[in-house]
């Protein structure tokens, strides 16, 4: 019998093991990767941010400098938030600061509300474009239910969800730990319910350093963490912007909301605030002929 029980339990434990398991889809025939690839083309560093920039002769905190353009309101930003996004600084408040190696995007609770907003965040963005690449960040994320830090992609000139959107990373604090990445276009958008996106587990999230990547080729959309695959999305070839608006360039984008039709799901706690966003690197790769 205990033989029996034995057989039973590994025999669950195998299928539950296979199960959690994320199988490539068969139609997935370009395997991401950084090496080499078959026509002698690998991936190359075109473009990084390190944050490396140390104090100032009184021994403030440097901020970030004239690769980033910060937007800057409180309208909701389509999504209800709640933060008014400021350019680094608000009065004796900093949003976006270098220390120590690392950029800290910080969400304040403010004494009295500015421009009608009782929280200020950042919200920065690359002055550079690009079309493909892998493109990573490396960094700890915010804690508290009410926050919503994201590392996300758009193209130039947006004018509508038809023009495509990449999330590499969110994460809405009420769900600890659940990383999200999701493709956003025309035809495939939660609103209709034909979203594309998939989620991982992070236990250490905001306690560890991770990176959040993804790969954008002419044929599909791979996320990553840590180097583990977890989400695809493929080209259809149809040549529909609907369902493939990813053939433009686009910029990468760094923020922390408040609240939400999301983020603020169930609510915001006033207790967590600062809420801290800590980024070590940001990197874009592009493929280029082996280097000799």
């Amino acid at each position: 019998m205990r033989t029996i029980i034995q057989f039973m339990i590994f025999s669950i434990a195998t299928l539950l093991l296979f199960a959690c398991m994320q199988e490539d889809p068969p139609y997935f025939t370009h395997k991401p990767t950084v090496s080499q690839d078959e026509e002698g083309l690998e991936y190359q560093l075109v473009w990084n941010e390190e944050f490396d920039e140390g104090r100032d002769a009184n021994g403030r905190c440097a901020l970030p400098g004239d690769k980033w353009m910060f937007e800057i309101g409180g309208h909701g930003w389509g999504n209800n938030e709640e933060q008014y996004y400021v350019d680094r600084v608000l009065g004796s408040d900093t949003v976006a600061k270098i220390k120590d190696g690392v950029l800290i995007i910080s969400a304040i609770k403010l004494n009295a509300p500015y421009e009608g907003r009782k929280y200020i965040s950042a919200r920065m963005n690359t002055k550079e474009y690009w079309t493909y690449g892998r493109f990573e960040m490396r960094a700890k994320l915010p804690s508290g239910r009410g926050t919503w830090p994201a590392f996300w992609m758009l193209p130039r000139n947006m004018q509508s969800v038809s023009d495509g959107e990449i999330d590499i990373m969110e994460h809405v604090g009420y769900e600890p730990g659940i990383v999200h990445f999701s493709a956003h276009t025309g035809a495939y958008t939660p609103a209709v319910g034909t979203g594309r996106s998939a989620s991982i587990l992070i236990s250490d999230y905001e306690t560890a350093f991770h990176v959040y990547a993804v790969e954008w080729t002419e044929d599909y959309i791979a996320g990553f963490v840590d180097d583990r695959r977890y989400f695809t999305f493929m080209n259809d070839h149809q040549g529909i912007k609907d369902t493939w608006p990813f053939n433009v360039p686009f910029n990468l984008k760094i923020n922390i909301a408040v609240g939400g039709s999301w983020g603020g799901y169930e609510g915001i706690d006033d207790t967590i605030f600062p809420a801290i966003y800590e980024i070590d690197y940001v990197r874009v790769y592009q493929k280029r002929k082996k280097s000799e």
